[in-house]
């Protein structure tokens, strides 16, 4: 067999096997992750993380942020870290005291909710609650 017959011969099942893979990769429609938000369970030493206001980490699906000084469960917020639009991870912006989605731009208030699209979903909020110097996250 010669090299344009065997191409040719290919073309079927090669259009066939990326149809299905195309259609396994596209995102779901609206635009809106279907993955979905983690549940998190885990404690954060205050000693030792988010000391400062504006502060953020991020475990287990979470960002966390340092809102306020005080340890007290108003001084912090924990969100969902992936987008709601297509499941990027969101950053926090202390000099606009917002997230942000660096992929499509999307920003979200403290309080998860939706302040500039293309996402039309609010990031999962966690609970904060605080012992002392022990910061637990639940939900």
């Amino acid at each position: 067999m010669e090299r344009r017959e065997f191409l040719g011969s290919l073309t079927g099942p090669v259009a066939a096997v990326c149809a299905v893979c195309m259609g396994a990769c596209s995102k779901s429609s609206g635009g809106s992750s279907s993955t979905p938000a983690p549940v998190a369970n885990f404690t954060i030493d205050l000693n030792s993380s988010l000391l400062t206001v504006g502060s953020s980490i991020v475990q287990g699906g979470v960002i966390v942020v340092r809102l306020a000084s005080g340890n007290t469960s108003t001084s912090f917020t924990a969100v969902q870290v992936a987008c709601t639009h297509e499941g990027t991870s969101i950053n926090w912006n202390a000099s606009k005291n917002n997230f942000l989605c660096p992929n499509h731009g999307s920003t979200f208030s403290t309080s998860g909710a939706v302040t500039l699209g293309p996402a039309s979903s609010n990031l999962k909020v966690y609970n904060v609650n605080i012992s002392g110097t022990t910061m637990t996250i639940t939900g």
